[in-house]
């Protein structure tokens, strides 16, 4: 089994309070996933996540194939970050690690996503030709979307406040 890694980091031109805001709210991760994975929230969601939330979905994340992926809010710092770990679903393991800090321009978020697919070697093939392509893709859409929604930061925006 071969864990892999995959990392992102994005400043919009919001403070911090307004991102947490948007990113506490379970009910937004619908508006940030790719339309082609069909997400649906199939549980009840509160207005804001909290340590033990579970979540279930309904994703099609490879050839249209519905998948229950259960996922639980296991850490929550207010306004730092939280990290979800999927209890059931299409991964052998998911470990995603969501940050949140001001910056000058705005509020830089970062995504630091732990994954193995099952399958074994095999897996790590399907992850190496297809699967890694499709996780960038998911956070390539929600970069968009967060543009579109917020704005683009100011270029130099990353540095430390």
């Amino acid at each position: 089994m071969g864990l892999h890694r995959f990392e992102t980091r994005q400043v919009v031109p919001i403070g911090l309070d307004e991102a947490w805001e948007f990113f506490s709210d379970p009910r937004n991760l619908a508006v940030i996933t790719p339309p082609e994975l069909a997400f649906e929230v199939a549980s009840p969601l509160p207005e804001r996540m909290h340590p033990g939330l579970i979540v279930v979905h309904r994703v099609r994340p490879l050839f249209g194939l519905p998948v229950t992926w259960v996922t639980e809010i296991t850490q929550l710092v207010e306004g730092e970050l939280f990290v979800d770990e999927q209890r059931f679903g299409p991964y052998r393991f998911w470990h995603h690690q969501h940050h949140f800090r001001p910056v000058e321009g705005g509020v830089e978020i970062g995504d630091i996503v732990h994954y193995s697919v099952p399958l074994g070697p095999l897996g790590d093939v399907l992850n190496r030709l297809l699967i890694a392509d499709r996780v960038r893709a998911i956070f390539e859409y929600r970069r968009a979307v967060l543009e579109r929604r917020f704005g683009r930061a100011p270029a130099g925006a990353a540095r430390s406040v």
